[in-house]
């Protein structure tokens, strides 16, 4: 088949490289410019440089549906479209254009975590699994009709970052997949239940705010979700912001106050959590490194030299 791919950042870029590797045609690429929001610098591996590199056609666009745009995709003739992390909406003009329509590759197993960022909110709501849709495109968000799924377990350690790289090697087989089903006849597409679906909007730097009124297990997990390369979950220290980045549940019941710097348990500090942490029925979150604003990195123990005082959401 003769494929015209939308993509961006990494995502893109392994299904480009899926497509580059099957048997199929490239005869035009779309991709995104670079970007200097915190979340789309991270897995940035370039669409366009590798498009360039083998001498594909390569149009950038912060939006779709101009008439250049549509001109060129006319022109290409694709048989189907590919799209993997493209930011914006796309109009029907565009992903009804070819025979087949628009192939959409998502990181969640839809109908939930539909929209941005899903591994990280799976990972923050405990999900036991994450994986990678392949769907047919509409004109609503993430909602068209299924073609393939592949799901991998979250283990309880699991950082975002683990989970990303589990992710983004499904991307080849499935495009490959996929496309084998449709180009055969073979796809079986299967409605979405809109009752189970859930949306979620793009992460920004105050999504990354700890609130101290969550349990401890709800933050242990909200630290992992917030793994280096990804902005680190913070809070403040003394009018100063620190990050943390390693924590667990402690393992005592520790009652008070929210935020409370409380004591010493094994290699770590514990901080008072909860929303009803006053009743000393549930456990803290026992910081283990954190990091300061220059860039230092700390075991808890030692940066937070005596007890008291408190952890809080802003300066």
């Amino acid at each position: 088949m003769r494929v015209a791919m939308f993509g961006y950042q990494t995502w893109g870029h392994r299904t480009l490289q899926a497509l580059l590797d099957s048997e199929h045609e490239v005869v035009l690429v779309v991709t995104h410019p670079r970007s200097d929001h915190a979340y789309e610098k991270i897995w940035d591996d370039s669409v366009a440089e590798l498009a360039e590199r083998h001498g594909l056609p390569v149009l950038l666009r912060s939006r779709p549906g101009d008439e250049e745009l549509l001109a060129a995709l006319k022109s290409a003739e694709p048989d189907i479209i590919v799209a993997n992390n493209w930011r914006t909406w796309l109009p029907p003009e565009i992903f009804e254009l070819p025979p087949h329509g628009t192939l959409n590759v998502h990181d969640s197993l839809l109908p939930s975590y539909a929209g941005f960022s899903p591994l990280i909110w799976a990972l923050i709501n405990g999900e036991p699994e994450v994986g990678v849709t392949a769907h047919r495109m509409d004109a609503e968000l993430d909602m068209g009709d299924i073609v393939l799924q592949r799901s991998v377990p979250v283990g309880p350690s699991d950082t975002a970052t683990d989970l990303f790289h589990r992710t983004v090697d499904l991307i080849g087989p499935i495009v490959r997949d996929a496309l084998t089903l449709i180009d055969s006849g073979k796809a079986v597409w299967t409605q979405q239940d809109r009752s189970q679906a859930s949306f979620f909007h793009k992460r920004s730097i105050e999504d990354s705010r700890i609130d101290w009124s969550w349990p401890a297990q709800d933050l242990e997990r909200f630290v992992r979700a917030q793994s280096d390369p990804y902005p680190n979950a913070f809070t403040h220290h003394r009018g100063a912001r620190i990050r943390i980045i390693s924590a667990a549940v402690s393992e005592g019941r520790y009652g008070g106050t929210p935020g409370r710097i409380f004591i010493r348990e094994g290699d770590g500090v514990v901080i008072v959590a909860g929303r009803d942490a006053r009743s000393g029925r549930h456990r803290g979150l026992l910081v283990r490194r954190i990091r300061t604003e220059d860039g230092s990195e700390h075991a808890a123990s030692d940066y937070f030299r005596t007890m008291g005082g408190y952890l809080t959401a802003r300066p």
